[in-house]
């Protein structure tokens, strides 16, 4: 019963088994391998884009931070929700690897902007000269740290917005797949037809390893990356390692199966809560595989003493009200089965009907 993080989940047999076939013999290193290559070809397939440049990072975190820091200069701000993992959970990475860009927070509702709200912020920011910061990249994520994604008409109508005043958007797709087969789209459609500059294309968190891709629609852009990465310590010497998982994650359409997996595994989950009466406590609309919920402590406890592990985003077990509402976050990987799901559901009617 870990509902934790889909980082904590195992990586799958087929990326472990295409990592051991790289691992054999010698090649050349910093990605000036065979198989580099044709994994940046494989992406590039996928993604409809064959003058992409694409690049391979070891961690979310490197993937978002490079990638913003090759967008926006020093004297810039980058416009992003207040959820978003770039301003809550990167240790102001975008600030380090930039040199100094700044965060900008546009009004969210179920952790996505809108439009309207970009908008909004942006006629106001960077409009006093000199004297203020100036209007950098857009980054937006799907799926968000609320679970929720964004449809391909409301990033088109960011990218709208953000092309008005001269500005690129930024995709974090640490869970891509999971909102691409949520979505029913392309990788193309989610993307660069959409207006998307630039994305970080997830593998860590469905199944793989460690490894993430990095793609710049503007191949002009390739270079300015390189150096950053080289400079930031993120290219790594043995990268055939990091392909190979690529490579492992992309073929037959493994990335896709394991999100529907993770997808599918949250959907009955949701409907195991919704069946117990508990659909009002869901704190968003579940899309992917990420489930935010709102129950007693009570409830939160007797969970956590029948064995399940997951985060409480607000509030804390340690209290002396059993009745204050705790918020906590479930998130299902590829690797979670029905018995697994079906246990907690099974403890959490359990600690309803002891209320």
């Amino acid at each position: 019963m870990f509902f934790a993080s889909d980082n904590a989940g195992p990586a799958h047999p087929a990326i472990l088994d295409a990592l051991s076939d790289a691992n054999r013999g010698y090649q050349s290193g910093y990605g000036a391998d065979p198989l580099t290559a044709e994994v940046q070809e494989m992406v590039r397939e996928i993604f409809e884009a064959p003058r992409a440049a694409v690049h391979l990072v070891g961690t979310g975190t490197a993937a978002n931070t490079l990638l913003l820091a090759t967008m926006a200069n020093p004297w810039e701000t980058v416009f992003c929700t207040g959820e978003s993992h770039i301003s809550d959970d990167e240790c102001n990475g975008v600030e380090a690897a930039s040199g100094g860009a700044s965060l900008t927070h546009v009004p969210s509702k179920g952790a996505k902007m809108t439009a309207e709200a970009l908008a909004d912020v942006l006629q106001v920011r960077g409009a006093h000269g000199v004297h203020t910061p100036q209007r950098g990249p857009v980054s937006i994520t799907s799926v968000t740290e609320r679970g929720t994604i964004y449809s391909v008409e409301e990033i088109s109508a960011i990218t709208d917005v953000a092309k008005s005043y001269g500005l690129k958007t930024h995709l974090d797709g640490a869970r891509f797949a999971n909102a691409l087969v949520s979505l029913g789209c392309t990788p193309a459609e989610m993307t660069w037809k959409a207006g998307v500059d630039a994305v970080s294309f997830g593998g860590t968190k469905n199944g793989c390893l460690g490894v993430e891709a990095c793609i710049l629609f503007d191949p002009d852009d390739s270079w300015q990356f390189q150096l950053r990465r080289k400079r930031g310590g993120h290219l790594y010497s043995k990268h055939r390692l990091l392909s190979a998982q690529m490579k492992g994650y992309l073929t037959d359409g493994l990335w896709l199966d394991l999100a529907r997996q993770a997808n599918v595994a949250a959907a009955r989950l949701k409907a195991g809560i919704e069946a117990a009466g508990l659909g009002d406590s869901l704190v968003t609309d579940p899309a992917a595989n990420m489930l935010y919920v709102r129950w007693p402590r009570r409830v939160h406890q007797a969970l956590t003493d029948a064995g399940a592990t997951y985060y409480l985003t607000r509030g804390s077990l340690d209290g002396s009200n059993p009745d204050e509402l705790l918020t906590g976050r479930l998130v299902c990987d590829w690797s979670m089965t029905d018995e697994g799901v079906d246990e907690f559901l099974g403890h959490l009617q359990g600690a309803r009907a002891a209320a």
